[in-house]
């Protein structure tokens, strides 16, 4: 049995506690605020979860709950776009300090912006071209940590994944979720607001990232590099969408999207609209991730796409029930 310092409270996070105490581990979960309002694993394992409320910028409180611990998993997601170059590098420079002083490996639970704008399936080894600022940030702080354990200074490994989707996400952190799937249960056509609905895109089911990351911080083979996580064939918004209206039972909608000129115009008042120009190309264009190596290498495949949404639909139900039951029932007829 190891033990865990998990990072982090949401999908994510709650996602790979869940795996590592499955696996026989003991985690200590840490967020902004110590609680967590949904906890998959309390059935039968609440024993092996404690959860604590830490600054995951405190270099120094992070250390303290690393001792002992056999890995650090950064699932941290900071809360806003707009605040992504003063949250992140305090939080990077913590997680480094801590991993470095108590010995735990460090897994980086991360993203595809460091590869920039790309014309073919990503692959691990292709190198970061970033597009934006946040693609840079998101790379530096990548370099930083692997020339770290390349002077022997710790052990790191980042998980790349694309888009998520998936069951216990409640935040407004999924395009798959919040506008596809949460519109056509709820009886409304889905409205991007940004790229193409024909054009192929990777998304990656939350619960594969928490194994896949349970599985590197429990073993001695993922260090020293970026992986992968396993991720189902990519499909377009059109073909999320009938697939969503098909396993939900409810009636299929024309998805539509917000041409470009009024996103940049809507950019000049709404800074969250202004952040998406740096990710506009991920919609417009093929968006592909290829977990192939992974896959190989660790003998692991993604969740059948076909599961993985019936399973996201069921909970995506349960929680619009629980906030609203006659919108619930509102998309519910074919």
């Amino acid at each position: 049995m190891s033990h865990h310092l998990v990072l982090g409270a949401g999908g994510v996070g709650r996602s790979t506690t869940t795996a590592l105490v499955e696996l026989g581990d003991t985690v200590t979960l840490a967020s902004r605020s110590g609680h967590v309002s949904q906890r998959a694993w309390e059935e039968g394992h609440r024993e092996a979860v404690e959860v604590v409320a830490v600054d995951a910028g405190d270099a120094a409180a992070l250390t303290a709950l690393a001792r002992g611990a056999a890995s650090i998993v950064n699932a941290v997601n900071p809360p806003s776009y707009m605040t992504w170059d003063t949250d992140w590098p305090p939080i990077a420079t913590a997680t480094l300090t801590a991993a470095e002083q108590s010995g735990a490996g460090l897994v980086i639970i991360g993203n595809l912006y460091g590869y920039g704008e790309v014309a073919a399936p990503m692959r691990e080894d292709d190198p970061l071209r970033p597009a934006g600022h946040k693609g840079r940030l998101r790379a530096d702080m990548w370099t930083e940590a692997l020339a770290r354990h390349e002077e022997g200074r710790l052990r790191v490994t980042e998980l790349r994944s694309s888009d998520y989707f998936g069951p216990g996400t409640t935040a407004r952190t999924s395009y798959l979720n919040d506008i596809v799937i949460d519109a056509l249960l709820a009886g409304r056509p889905p409205f991007v607001p940004a790229g193409r609905a024909d054009a192929p895109h990777s998304w990656t089911y939350v619960p594969d990232v928490g194994r896949f990351a349970a599985r590197v911080a429990g073993g001695d083979d993922g260090w020293g590099r970026a992986w992968h996580v396993p991720t189902a064939p990519a499909r377009t918004f059109d073909e999320a969408a009938a697939d969503v209206a098909r396993l939900a039972g409810v009636k299929q909608r024309r998805v539509r999207v917000l041409p470009r000129p009024l996103g940049t115009a809507a950019g000049l008042a709404v800074p969250f609209m202004r952040e998406l120009r740096e990710t506009r190309h991920q919609f417009e264009r093929p968006f592909v991730l290829d977990s192939e190596l992974t896959q190989r290498r660790f003998g692991l495949a993604p969740t059948p796409w076909d599961d993985a949404l019936a399973t996201t639909i069921a909970d995506r139900r349960a929680l619009t029930d629980a906030r609203d039951p006659k919108a619930a029932r509102s998309g519910t007829a074919a």
